[in-house]
């Protein structure tokens, strides 16, 4: 599809969204009122006071009930993310809610307006003004004994970021311009989601899942980093993103599986190459990767996942060398809870990739923890093992170097007003390196920092 084509299909779109979050926010908010003491603002996705824990299982095999608003809220719960990957069930929905006829939708999203600044030699380092965004409409409806749904999720970083991505020294991945994307970490397409999805119970305790579309998200690897609470206040990707959640955007996928109260089981086919630098449309191909993964949720705070797949021609060659199959392997701890009394999320993962004969590690740790009802510090430290192709070391490309990038930020919520909360923040970050890439990046540590707002729905009631 050309882009004046898949602009003209994405403004209704886009503006279908905006009217339902627009609608719900009415819903939600009824009267003028007075500004939420610091006890009662909802903090980002990362946090929300610690309640009892009582069993759950999967939202559409809970018993039926009507929410707020007429809204059907066993629809939906704090699992949902993209794909059908699980968050722990006490993440707060930063969502709103719209009942149309029989459908209850649900609308997320999340925006970052900032400035990042990278401090090493120009070729790497850099600055730029940007947005990162994306916005993500969900709904669902009983059909029979069954749920169907529908999803559609969209960014409009290919208009707000820049050339072939912002700076993000050490970040690999994708090519723009005929060479390898290195220390920018590059936009999201147009169409990030646009997936259909069906379920139904098989027996006491048990259900069938269907999954798949265009856009969507294989069964491999943790939940997204735009969707992970403890990541939900960062605007900066990790540097480890190609090693766990890259196949987030993949164009052509179907996935089944299974699941109980506390388990799924899935698996999936997909297109696993990874998308070209024209981010407005489809880059459709065989689907002929294959993924499956099992998560585990032994209580409503906690979610675990293992997952591998095989992706086939994931990795674009350089001019005329050939495409690269990837071996991926991946596994991750989630917790949404408390730290010392106070609201947190957190996040630990791990990934291997075997491509060419080599075999690279990358291991993630990350934090949100909420200091007041509007105050947030989150942090985030990684170790990967990069090749010198990727980082661009033409005299070691060969190479495996191990590198590694510690980030810590603050956010600071103002008022929520009509469903929407906006935020202030900054990031600093280093990036280490070792001596063998000291000319490169100007030293073993390179500093980089930012400074930005946000804004998101509230916390649903």
């Amino acid at each position: 599809m050309h882009a004046d084509t898949m602009m003209r299909w994405m403004i209704p779109v886009l503006g279908a969204l905006a009217l339902g979050w627009a609608q719900a926010a009415r819903a939600q908010d009824g009267p003028p009122q007075e500004p939420p003491t610091t006890h009662q603002h909802e903090h980002s996705q990362a946090v929300q006071p610690p309640q009892p824990e009582t069993p759950s299982d999967e939202h559409a095999a809970h018993a039926e009930h009507t929410g707020h608003a007429g809204h059907d809220m066993s629809l939906f719960d704090g699992r949902d993310t993209a794909g059908t990957g699980w968050a722990p069930v006490a993440t707060p929905m930063l969502a709103t809610h719209v009942r149309i006829g029989a459908w209850t939708a649900m609308v997320m999203g999340n925006a970052f307006f900032g400035y990042l600044q990278e401090f090493a030699p120009d070729e790497r380092g850099g600055h730029q003004v940007n947005s990162t965004n994306w916005l993500m409409g969900m709904a669902r409806r009983r059909a029979g004994a069954g749920v169907v749904g529908a999803r559609v999720m969209l960014s409009a970083e290919p208009l707000t970021v820049p050339g072939c991505g912002y700076p993000d020294l050490l970040a690999t991945g994708e090519l723009c311009d005929g060479e390898s994307i290195h220390d920018r970490q590059h936009p999201h397409d147009l169409f990030m989601e646009l997936a259909a999805e069906y379920s139904r119970p098989l027996a006491r305790g048990l259900r069938w899942h269907l999954y798949g579309g265009p856009a969507g998200e294989p069964a491999l690897g943790p939940v997204a980093f735009p969707h992970r609470a403890s990541a939900m206040a960062n605007p900066i990707a990790p540097l480890s993103h190609h090693w766990l959640d890259a196949t987030h955007i993949t164009y052509g996928v179907v996935t089944s599986g299974v699941s109980g109260a506390r388990w799924r089981a899935e698996a999936s086919v997909f297109n696993g190459r990874e998308p070209d630098e024209r981010r407005m449309n489809f880059d459709f191909a065989p689907m002929d990767s294959v993924s499956g993964r099992l998560q585990l949720a032994p209580t409503d705070r906690i979610a675990l996942q293992v997952s591998a797949g095989h992706l086939v021609e994931a990795e674009a060659g350089e001019g005329a060398l050939p495409r690269r199959d990837v071996d991926r392997v991946t596994a991750s701890a989630m917790y949404q809870g408390s730290l010392g009394g106070r609201p947190a999320s957190w996040m630990l993962g791990w990934g291997t990739n075997l491509e060419t004969g080599t075999r690279t590690h990358a291991v993630l740790a990350e934090a949100s923890v909420a200091l007041t009802g509007v105050d947030t510090v989150f942090g985030r430290a990684e170790i990967a093992g990069k090749r010198g192709h990727d980082l661009d070391i033409p005299e070691a490309e060969d190479a495996i170097f191990t590198v590694g990038k510690i980030q810590t930020g603050y956010l600071r919520l103002l008022a929520p007003r009509r469903g929407v909360q906006a935020g202030l923040g900054a990031s600093l970050s280093v990036s280490l390196v070792p001596e063998a890439l000291k000319p490169h990046y100007g030293g073993t540590a390179a500093l980089g920092l930012g400074v930005f707002a946000t804004l998101r729905p509230t916390a649903a009631p």
